[in-house]
Formats: structure tokens, C-alpha cells, sequence
């Protein structure tokens, strides 16, 4: 089955949303290199997904019930897995995240896949920061992570 990707209007910006059989697949923050393997439409998931994501944006909503399917490793899925039980407004260092899956010495491995989030915002890897509290780096960029952060921290009206 074809993976369905269309384009959101945000206040951080377009971001496209990718989903195949009513899943999240990908979240993107400008055009995808290879756009042309996927069908532009909007699926019922993508509206509902890309009118939860502006609402989350706009501080209405603090959660997203909707269902995730990344292509990676089943490793990265445990990580991943984990944050999304990162409370909203709460950030966690890459440590922590790594003690939380039970490999506390595999810090670094956990910031590369937190890195390469394929589904940042809505798995909310931006949630995650250096132990000495710089936010470090994000996919969509530090201006946006730190919008994010500010967002959850209700510094964003």
C-alpha cells in the first residue's frame, strides 16, 4: 500500500506528515528528498494528525492519541517508545533516557536515535537535553526545538 503525505500550515512553519494504513510514518519539517514516493493526499488520519499537531502548537492540547509505525530498528522503537512517556514540560537527559530502557551505558546510542527521530513533535525527542541543560541539537533546528520547550513551558502564548 502507497504511504500518504501531506502538508501543514504551522506556527514553527510547513511541516509535512507522512502516514501508510492509518499510521504516522514520518514527520517532516521541509520537503522530502523523495517526495515522489509518496501519494499527495490527505488522508482522514493525516487531517486529524495535522489539526492535533496545530493544536498542540497553539497550547490547546498537551497530548496525541494517534497511532506511530517508524521504520527502525526494534532497538529504536524501545527508545523511541520511551519518550513518548516523557511527561509534557519535562525534559529528561539522554542518560536518564537510557537508564529508563534498562542500558544506562548506552547514552550515546540513545542520543543518535533520538537524533534521527522519524517522527519528531508528535514523539516528543525534543523532550531530551544535554545533562549540563543546553538543549543540544534538534532535526528541525534549535529555534524550533526551543519554541517547543517554551511551548510546554507555557513561556508561549
Amino acid at each position: 500500500m502507497d504511504q500518504n503525505i501531506f502538508f501543514y500550515q504551522t506556527p514553527i512553519g510547513r511541516i509535512f506528515i507522512a502516514e501508510q494504513n492509518n499510521e504516522i510514518t514520518n514527520v517532516y519539517f521541509k520537503k522530502p528528498a523523495n517526495i515522489k514516493n509518496f501519494l499527495f493526499f490527505e488522508s482522514k488520519t493525516l487531517k486529524y494528525a495535522g489539526n492535533r499537531l496545530n493544536l498542540y502548537l497553539s497550547g490547546k492540547i498537551k497530548k496525541f492519541n494517534l497511532r506511530f509505525n517508524p521504520n527502525v530498528s526494534a532497538y529504536a522503537k524501545l527508545v523511541l517508545n520511551e519518550l513518548t512517556k516523557i511527561p509534557y514540560g519535562k525534559t529528561i537527559s539522554y542518560s536518564e533516557l537510557a537508564q529508563k530502557i534498562s542500558k544506562p551505558s548506552h547514552s550515546r546510542a540513545v542520543a543518535m536515535i533520538n537524533s534521527r527521530n522519524p517522527i519528531p513533535i508528535f514523539i516528543p525527542c525534543h523532550r531530551v537535553i544535554r545533562k549540563n541543560g543546553n538543549i543540544g541539537g534538534y532535526s528541525g533546528g534549535v529555534k524550533i526545538k526551543k519554541y517547543l520547550l517554551d511551548l510546554e513551558k507555557c513561556k508561549i502564548k
